[in-house]
Parts: structure tokens; C-alpha cells; sequence
């Protein structure tokens, strides 16, 4: 049996295979509307979400499947005091797979110790998302027909994005890569990241301030929020939800084939006038979200 806690949980070429099995979903979904008939998932979602959540129970139901589950909390038994060691347990009596969000890292990793069940981690506090990592290679590899060989910025909450982080950790083991880290000096990429992963892999980085001293050079711009529920007071968010807004006339810097990704969701980071602009992916990259679901449930219960 295999669990989805991290990105490199799977080598490079399993995730080739699931990203080649996502577009084979997305070209022929009438091959795959009856795959899970009679099977169930489940989504534990102890935060909230509305692309994650609703993108897997979207990837089952359009596996011929069904879904169960909790959108919060307060509206399950956590509210009573039961662990997530319990909850698994029992979840896994009911369900054939489980997806789990979690505030605390390493809740997801706890759940698969003791799941009977193939566990899929959908967030796990600010440390790892595995599959917006998924979503996010799909988009590229879909829109740029490769995965390495590029300069990707990441941009805005660098400290607290564990979508950032994941990503990261996957594209490293691709060659040719180089990140351009754009965030206000308290937002950056812990230190973890900067020594443990991209140091000690020789991977070349640069860190910047401004926005517009990265964006000539880049393949990929990668924006996120400054999110608040990250924060431990109201006056440090305030002071830098507004650091970053991506614009129509700062795009004018940037090469005209450069995608703009984004894990959403956006508050302010991203101009609406952006939108439009053929280099904004961020809705398709949604889409993506559901097929690599789709892929990725066939692919562990496979293996259960």
C-alpha cells in the first residue's frame, strides 16, 4: 500500500507515469468514468479549502465513485477531542482512500501510520502540499512540454507557502533548474529550504525584494497570497498582504511566453486586468487539479 505525505514520495519516473496517465484523463475521460464504481473516498478536511477539497470529490465522482467526509473540525469529532489516530481507524472501515487536510504539520504522515487505507496528504499546516505540487507540474509540463531546463519565480509568502515549499522540493530533482526567491525580508524561504534543499543540492537561486528586477528572466512566475491565517497578529499581515500585486503594465517586463501560475486562492496579489492576458494559467491550472486527482487516486489504489 502507498501514501501521498511528500512529493518525493514518488521517484521521478513514477511521476512521469501519473502526469502521462493525468493527460490520457484529460484527452479520453469517457475511458475513465467508470474506474472506481463501487469505491469511496474520503476527505478529513480539518481547515478550510474550496479548490482542494472540492477538486478531489470532483477527481472521484468523475472515477464513477462516491465520497464521504467532513469540511471542518467543528464538524467532526475532532471538536469532541478525538486524534487523527482514532479518526483514521475508523475512516478506515468506511472508506477505500482518504484524503486529509490538516492545521498541524506531520498530521498527515501520523494518519498514514496507522490508515488501512491509502492516505493522501491535502495540506498539512505551512509544510507540505503535495498535490497542488502534482497540479502545478502538471501545468507545466502540459503548457511547456517539459519540466526542466527553466528559471521559476516564486513570489510573495515564501515563509508560510507550503505549496512553494513542495514545489521546490519536486522540481529540484529536474536538470536545468534555477529559482528567482521574491519575497519581503520577513517572508522568506526558511532556512531549512535555503540550506537542506536547495544549498546542499547545488541548485542555483537568487533572492530578491522587487518583482520587476526578476520578471525578464523568468519561464514560470509562481504568485501567492500573504496569508493571514498564518499570521499571529492582525498589524504584521496588514503591513504585507499588499507587498506584491502583479499588473498589466509590470507583465510588460516579462517574456510573452512566461506562464503565471497561482495555488489560489487570490485575494489582491494578482490584478483582475491579468486575466486576461494569455500568459495567466492560474484557472487552467485548476482544471489540472482535478485529472491529476483523478490519476492519482487510480494510481494508489492500485497499489493498495
Amino acid at each position: 500500500m502507498r501514501h501521498l505525505i511528500s512529493p518525493l514520495d514518488f521517484s521521478v519516473d513514477e511521476l512521469d507515469e501519473l502526469l502521462k496517465l493525468a493527460n490520457d484523463i484529460e484527452k479520453n475521460p469517457k475511458n475513465y468514468a467508470h474506474a472506481c464504481d463501487g469505491l469511496k473516498l474520503a476527505t478529513c478536511f480539518y481547515e478550510p479549502s474550496t479548490r482542494t477539497r472540492l477538486s478531489f470529490e470532483a477527481a472521484m465522482l468523475n472515477l464513477g465513485g462516491s465520497i464521504l467526509g467532513f469540511s471542518s473540525a467543528d464538524s467532526s469529532s475532532a471538536a469532541k477531542g478525538e486524534s487523527v489516530s482514532d479518526t483514521i481507524r475508523v475512516i478506515s472501515s468506511y472508506a477505500d482512500i482518504c484524503a486529509i487536510r490538516h492545521p498541524k504539520e506531520g498530521a498527515a504522515l501520523v494518519a498514514s501510520s496507522k490508515s488501512g487505507i491509502p492516505v493522501i496528504n491535502a495540506g498539512d499546516g505551512g509544510h507540505q502540499h503535495p498535490t497542488q505540487t502534482l497540479t502545478d507540474l502538471l501545468t507545466i509540463y502540459s503548457l511547456k512540454n517539459r519540466l526542466g531546463n527553466m528559471t521559476i519565480g516564486l513570489c510573495g509568502d515564501l515563509k508560510f507557502g507550503r505549496t512553494v515549499h513542495s514545489l521546490i522540493h519536486a522540481l529540484i530533482r529536474y536538470p536545468g533548474i534555477k529559482f528567482v526567491l521574491i519575497s519581503p525580508e520577513e517572508l522568506r524561504v526558511p532556512d531549512y529550504i535555503r540550506e537542506d534543499v536547495l544549498k546542499k543540492n547545488n541548485i542555483p537561486f537568487t533572492e530578491l525584494e522587487r518583482l520587476e528586477d526578476a520578471l525578464p528572466d523568468l519561464d514560470i512566475l509562481y504568485m501567492t497570497r500573504v496569508q493571514k491565517e498564518r499570521f499571529f497578529n492582525e498589524e504584521d499581515y496588514v503591513r504585507m498582504k499588499d507587498f506584491y500585486i502583479l499588473t498589466k503594465e509590470k507583465l510588460n517586463l516579462a517574456k510573452e511566453d512566461m506562464l503565471i501560475l497561482h495555488p489560489l486562492p487570490r485575494v489582491n496579489e494578482i490584478s483582475v486586468e491579468v486575466d486576461d492576458d494569455p500568459r495567466a494559467v492560474y484557472f487552467k491550472q485548476a482544471q489540472y487539479g482535478v485529472y491529476v486527482r483523478m490519476a492519482l487516486i487510480l494510481t494508489l489504489l492500485k497499489w493498495r
